[in-house]
């Protein structure tokens, strides 16, 4: 595979999608993939408040703008910053991909041979349920008996990634996943990735969840092997796509039990800590090769690995993205989001002014407006529709999870 590093340039209305991560084996990742490099845009001047170091290039007919968190930094503020202050410096990106690594919550009952989530695997955001595809699970409320109510949905992904997300189902159903085939071109390549980012030699061990890492060992090699959960040899090493909801927080998850609470109780199948930053900010998508199983005995082998695989199913999908000059900015996105959030305390004074003639007083008919047109009560308040972000219905099942 011929990559061209080119001088060649271009303005920065030319740039439509925007690749983000936050650790540097991700960055590398994103930077293997691009079939062009570029130099910066011609005559670019930053936006004055936007901090942030970028890359430039091309993947099939979309030029790509690639920003991380930066050293040391991760979570959902630097994740929003980041976002942010990348639209402020280019104003026509249409959405975003936030790639990189993330927790895989395994299935405690595997039903088929797709049915379980392994190291090297590649988890992609899908809306679920009342979820559009990213559950901020460290955000909620505490109500009657002590049980934890999450906060709502955060926003779906673009529509039009939704899409090339069925035409790479197709593709891998039909003729196989080309992520094998992308990097050992890579690593061909550039032989001086080969030792962080081929496949670990090391065996993928899962324990019960109850069952603690020793506080003072460094590896598993003192861990017990009678904990281990005996899963079937699978048939190829290459990795096994999943759909479905990521959970995201600010603090990293290290607690067998707590995680695999989240999958039975809402059918998460993966944890990482910058998407809850990105999707009511930022039309975004979000992409995680699975380095570790979100418990105790988390360890860095699989960063790199699980960074690349990410970064080929970002690639994959994008050669199935059509060209975007008519699709709406990201800014245009949100603005009209905020318009319609905007819009809903009127909306819900006419609704108010509509019942209050059936209930005497109005408390009686579950309505309680306040002079400003807003109710603590309905969900459609503004304060409500502020912190729940654009909600999305599907029928209710199982995450879709599909083979490579």
């Amino acid at each position: 595979m011929e990559r061209v590093r080119m001088a060649e340039w271009f303005s920065k209305e030319d740039y439509t999608v925007a690749w983000i991560c936050a650790l540097a084996p991700e960055l590398v990742a994103a930077a293997a993939m691009l079939d062009e490099t570029y130099a910066p845009p011609a005559a670019f001047r930053q936006d004055p408040n936007d901090s942030n170091v970028y890359s430039y290039g091309r993947i099939g007919q979309h030029k790509i703008v690639v920003a991380s968190l930066g050293a040391g930094m991760s979570g959902k503020v630097p994740a929003s910053t980041t976002a942010t202050n990348l639209l402020r410096s280019f104003p026509k990106i249409r959405f975003g991909l936030m790639v990189g690594i993330g927790g895989g919550i395994p299935a405690l009952i595997v039903e088929d041979s797709t049915d379980d989530i392994r190291l090297g695997d590649v988890v992609v955001s899908m809306p679920h349920g009342e979820y559009g595809g990213v559950v901020q699970y460290d955000h909620g409320k505490i109500v009657h008996e002590g049980q934890f109510v999450y906060a709502g949905s955060l926003g779906k992904p673009p529509a039009i990634l939704l899409k090339a997300i069925q035409s790479v189902q197709k593709q891998h159903d039909m003729r196989g996943s080309s992520i094998p085939q992308l990097l050992g071109e890579i690593l061909k390549e550039r032989p001086r990735m080969d030792v962080k980012y081929r496949r670990p030699n090391t065996e993928d061990h899962l324990y019960q969840a109850e069952y603690e890492h020793p506080a003072d060992a460094k590896n598993c090699s003192r861990c017990d092997a009678r904990h281990l959960v005996q899963r079937p040899a699978r048939e190829s090493d290459e990795p096994v796509i999943h759909y479905g909801l990521i959970g995201s927080a600010d603090r990293v998850m290290l607690h067998g039990p707590t995680r695999d609470k989240l999958r039975t109780e809402k059918n998460i199948i993966c944890l990482e800590m910058e998407a809850a930053g990105l999707m009511d900010s930022f039309p975004c998508l979000v992409i995680r090769g699975i380095s570790d199983y979100a418990d105790s005995h988390k360890s860095d082998r699989w960063h790199g690995y699980a960074s690349i695989v990410a970064a080929g199913y970002a690639k994959e999908l994008l050669n199935f993205v059509p060209e975007l000059t008519r699709e709406p900015t990201a800014v245009e996105l949100m603005s009209d989001m905020s318009k319609t959030l905007d819009q809903l305390p009127a909306q819900m004074m006419k609704i108010g002014q509509v019942f209050q003639p059936l209930a005497s007083p109005p408390q009686q008919a579950g309505i309680a407006f306040r002079r400003d047109g807003l109710s603590s009560k309905a969900p459609g308040s503004r304060s409500g529709a502020q912190r729940h972000g654009a909600s999305y219905s599907a029928p209710a099942g199982q995450a879709k999870r599909k083979r490579v």
